[in-house]
């Protein structure tokens, strides 16, 4: 059977936007994200990251590094109850410096290649699916992916907001203060800026402030 999702983009989302994470220590994830993802969990969506982590092709940090810090980040959302069903990621870029990952792609942001990928891993509900990131690039992906997006204003989205979006045809539906205010105004079926399915409308609950 299928079910509804909502791919987060990684980075400036679910932890610290710190640029490149080149290390584990450097990954910390953000206030109310374990919260807003029990909350997608317990209301039947799938919980879908994706991301781009250039900084493989650029030759910042090997692809062992970002499977180790993604096995990081379900794992500390799993101590709060919460679960990531799947992660993917592009590690490519046309202009980097290690050969195998120096491209083009189908996979990079905001190509659809990320969300295919996880469509042929689960049966995805596309009609009631979300994108939810801190980019224009985020909102772009949905636009292509015929879904509706959602910007925070945590990691670039509060810049993005003021400098790129006014000069982007590709708008969001909504703009939320961080994943939690996004998954919120998804559950109550998006009330606001542009109507949604009433079939994905749900009644908050509150799990805690975590």
């Amino acid at each position: 059977m299928k079910k509804p999702a909502v791919f987060i983009d990684r980075d400036g989302t679910i932890n610290e936007q710190m640029g490149y994470i080149n290390h584990v220590r450097r990954f910390k994830i953000l206030p109310r994200v374990p919260q807003a993802i029990r909350m997608l969990n317990r209301h039947g969506f799938l919980v879908l990251v994706v991301s781009n982590q250039s900084g493989v092709a650029r030759g910042y940090y090997p692809m062992d590094l970002v499977e180790t810090i993604h096995h990081l980040m379900v794992a500390r959302i799993k101590e709060k109850k919460g679960v990531i069903d799947g992660v993917f990621f592009c590690p490519h870029h046309p202009a980097g410096s290690v050969p195998d990952f120096s491209r083009e792609c189908n996979c990079r942001k905001p190509k659809t290649g990320l969300i295919e990928q996880a469509c042929k891993s689960f049966e995805v509900d596309l009609r009631r699916s979300f994108v939810v990131g801190d980019m224009c690039t985020d909102i772009e992906l949905a636009h292509r992916a015929g879904l509706k997006g959602v910007l925070v204003k945590t990691g670039y989205g509060l810049g993005e907001i003021e400098y790129i979006l006014p000069r982007k045809a590709a708008k969001p539906a909504h703009i939320a203060e961080d994943l939690l205010d996004a998954v919120r105004w998804i559950m109550r079926g998006g009330d606001g800026d542009q109507p949604l399915n009433k079939t994905s409308q749900f009644k908050e609950k509150s799990y805690g402030d975590q």
